[in-house]
């Protein structure tokens, strides 16, 4: 009831089906022991309160959640969510299927690039381990830069600036952005759309792959207050190993001090006495 409580409908319902599709890749490589629908850790930090900092987590594989409650703002941030493979083709969650709009909205707005758009935006035009740099690709981060320890790392920005997008380009990234951000209750989420389109200009998207349907491929989107990447990973239970387009790796952080809200903690006990 806390998770539920604390997300949106949409960011409470997407969680599930993370949940859901783990215990899909545990049926398909047998490992259910490991690999189930309830196999994530809860922890709850600090006290429910209306004036004093609070939080929770949930981890597990595929899913990290961190959220934090500062004075009725709501932060959540960092997040992990992944999956393999991300749709269930039988058993009781046939049907199911996660990330087709953080897909369709990146190609829909790499599409509507001109030449000289993708070309600022394209960092390389290939997946495949040894088309990219030296060291580029990693085993459990894949492309991400943002992953796992890398907690207000300093990632140089690549790609085509925002200033260069037509208003309805701008529209249409900001509606992607948005995508990442449906966890976030629908007051907090007005307001972190607000902070980020100040930021418009400044934001960049770049793209590695192809940018044809069906085919793998990564994005960025970044600027000074968030950090949101899209990966099509190498198979880690699955057996691929180059990247398709059923092992979905995505991730959002706030850089500049404010994962897990930390600036606004820090600005909280700065102006409040605390026992």
């Amino acid at each position: 009831n806390v998770i539920r409580s604390s997300l949106s409908e949409k960011g409470y319902s997407k969680t599930r089906d993370i949940m859901k599709l783990n215990e899909f890749l545990g049926q398909l490589v047998g490992g259910e022991g490991v690999l189930g629908e309830w196999s994530y850790i809860f922890c709850l930090f600090g006290e429910p309160s209306k004036r004093s900092p609070w939080g929770w987590q949930l981890f597990g594989h595929h899913l990290a959640l961190n959220c934090v409650f500062i004075e009725g703002q709501v932060i959540i941030s960092p997040t992990f969510m992944g999956a393999e493979p991300n749709f269930a083709d039988k058993g009781k969650y046939n049907g199911l299927r996660v990330f087709r709009d953080e897909e369709r909205k990146g190609l829909d707005l790499m599409g509507s690039f001109s030449a000289d758009q993708k070309t600022a935006a394209l960092i390389a035009n290939s997946m495949v381990g040894g088309d990219l740099p030296e060291g580029r690709r990693q085993l459990a981060d894949g492309l991400h830069l943002g992953g796992a320890y890398q907690d207000n790392r300093i990632i140089p920005y690549e790609g085509l600036k925002g200033n260069l997008l037509s208003k309805k380009q701008n529209i249409s990234l900001l509606d992607l952005v948005e995508e990442y951000l449906c966890f976030l209750p629908s007051e907090s989420l007005k307001a972190r759309m607000t902070e980020i389109e100040t930021h418009l200009e400044d934001t960049h998207f770049c793209w590695i792959g192809s940018s044809k349907e069906n085919e793998p491929f990564y994005y960025r989107i970044q600027s000074p207050v968030i950090l949101i990447e899209f990966d099509h990973h190498a198979g880690v239970y699955l057996t691929n190993t180059e990247p398709q387009n059923f092992h979905v790796h995505t991730l959002v952080r706030t850089p500049n001090g404010n994962d897990y809200g930390i600036d606004l903690i820090r600005q909280h006990y700065a102006r409040t006495k605390h026992e």
